[in-house]
């Protein structure tokens, strides 16, 4: 999602000027949130990865950063706004953080901090029932729908023969696939695999593609946004502290269970979610990670 959205960060959400709660120990108020004992967290309406219910962020991201949150002591208290609000909000530390399938990049962490990612995010693809492609080959000359500024958009204007359909919003792909006017339909993998409960009438799969090799990408760019992607919970740059607690918190996770349990509370698949790609490691070692660096993931 915010992962693949293509705008620029122009909007941006306040403080809300809360007092601290009362008992903050000294080793929370170390991680230097902008109020003490409380983590500021924008996010936007995105289930489920994201979602306010009330004062409470659900949806899987949400759930991470919640088990996080209480291991260091931290009240998360929400902020709804839209993916550029987001991005700055967290660039001018009006926020702490910011969740919700932020991809990482190099672009962006130059601007902020991001965790070890939290999860790797899947190339998925909504597919009409009895239907299989696999590869970007099998997407020659097909109908190929995704939402206008998801970066999909480049990658389907790259396929042979393919017309792309772009939608303002995922309802628009998943109407058009129902009924037959478009084959493949690319979103991030939750949001598919939570349309194929709600709206079983439109008769859809959620598939895994194979990703494009390196020598495919190197003769098109544009496919490598049919590669897995990682995410990361992005931080103001000053946040040093905030953000290798939480990326502890986030390893910890990998190792005792608790991203398996959530990743598949939310309908995931945790061998496609929770293990990197070989290019995770090599895009950030060296970059905003030591040259040893070693992605999290669960046991192989």
């Amino acid at each position: 999602m915010s992962a693949i959205l293509l705008i620029p960060a122009v909007a941006g959400c306040g403080s809300d000027g809360d007092d601290e709660p009362k008992n903050v120990s000294a080793k929370t108020a170390a991680l230097g949130t902008i109020t003490p004992g409380v983590i500021k967290v924008a996010v936007q309406p995105y289930a489920p990865y994201t979602s306010v219910q009330g004062d409470r962020i659900v949806g899987l991201d949400g759930d991470i950063l919640a088990y996080a949150a209480k291991k260091l002591g931290l009240e998360v208290k929400p902020q709804v706004t839209d993916f550029a609000g987001m991005l700055a909000g967290v660039q001018s530390r009006r926020v702490d953080i910011t969740i919700g399938g932020v991809a990482w990049s190099a672009d962006r962490q130059k601007q902020g901090l991001f965790t070890d990612p939290p999860y790797y995010s899947p190339p998925a693809m909504a597919v009409r029932s009895g239907k299989t492609y696999k590869t970007v080959d099998d997407l020659k000359g097909l109908q190929l729908g995704t939402v206008e500024g998801y970066v999909w958009v480049k990658s389907i204007q790259a396929v042979p023969g393919a017309k792309l359909h772009a939608y303002p919003d995922a309802n628009g792909v998943f109407d058009d696939l129902g009924a037959g006017r478009v084959d493949v339909g690319f979103l991030d993998p939750l949001i598919i695999i939570a349309a194929q409960k709600e709206r079983p009438e439109l008769k859809i799969d959620t598939q895994y593609m194979t990703p494009p090799t390196a020598a495919q990408v190197k003769a098109k760019p544009a496919y490598q946004y049919f590669q897995p992607y990682q995410t990361g919970f992005y931080l103001p740059k000053k946040a040093t502290k905030l953000e290798k607690a939480i990326s502890a918190q986030i390893d910890a996770m990998y190792e005792n269970g608790e991203l398996e349990k959530l990743v598949k509370k939310y309908g995931g698949d945790p061998e496609q979610f929770l293990k990197p790609s070989a290019d995770v490691a090599t895009a950030r070692r060296g970059v905003d990670r030591p040259q040893d660096w070693t992605p999290p993931s669960i046991a192989q």
